[in-house]
């Protein structure tokens, strides 16, 4: 272990070692460490508490699956808050891209002054929604039953997580370790189905 990193960081470097292990403690204490700090470094970025919870748990779910990828040469804190930053600035580009009028004339000096966002979604974006909400309902019946009661609270019901721990009678860190995991194999399993995205 890098001797040059704080007490913190070795404690990280502990946690990762037994992650790797798929040791389901270390993970959400891993979380239960950083997840305030990453959730608040992004709300600042997207200014949206709801995309800021989502790219949270996304930041997780990346860091997580690439623990491997991770050398303990310098903290983890360092690391995971680089995942995070590079995975909001993808979705806030994607966001942007999706908004941006498609009558503005190439070359305009101020890019984004012609993006038009509409108040209410056309009829086709309804109807997309729907198909996506019903296909996202068929592929949850799918997942284990401790992971499809988290994301049926979480993502339907539109419990908080201290309301599906209470639920579930779950520790909070177990539910957002577990959460994550979850939307890992939606993730996935939706990526089999739409191998084009």
């Amino acid at each position: 272990m890098n001797s040059n990193l704080s007490e913190k960081a070795q404690l990280d470097v502990r946690l990762i070692e037994r992650a790797k292990k798929n040791d389901q403690a270390a993970y959400a204490q891993l979380m239960d460490r950083y997840r305030e700090a990453i959730y608040y470094m992004l709300l600042k970025m997207v200014n949206n508490a709801s995309d800021a919870e989502d790219l949270t748990i996304e930041a997780f779910s990346k860091a997580f699956k690439n623990l491997e990828q991770y050398t303990p040469n310098f903290a983890f804190s360092t690391w995971l808050f680089k995942i995070a930053s590079n995975n909001c600035i993808d979705f806030i580009r994607k966001k942007r891209i999706d908004h941006i009028s498609l009558d503005r004339e190439i070359g305009d000096k101020d890019r984004h002054s012609n993006i038009i966002i509409a108040e209410v979604p056309d009829p086709e974006e309804d109807l997309i929604k729907k198909q996506k909400a019903t296909l996202m309902r068929s592929v949850v019946t799918t997942l284990k039953p401790r992971y499809r009661d988290l994301v049926e609270l979480r993502y339907f019901k539109e419990y908080s997580y201290e309301e599906i721990a209470e639920e579930l009678n779950l520790p909070l860190g177990t539910v957002k370790a577990q959460l994550f995991r979850a939307r890992e194999l939606l993730y996935n399993i939706l990526k089999q189905k739409n191998p084009s995205d």
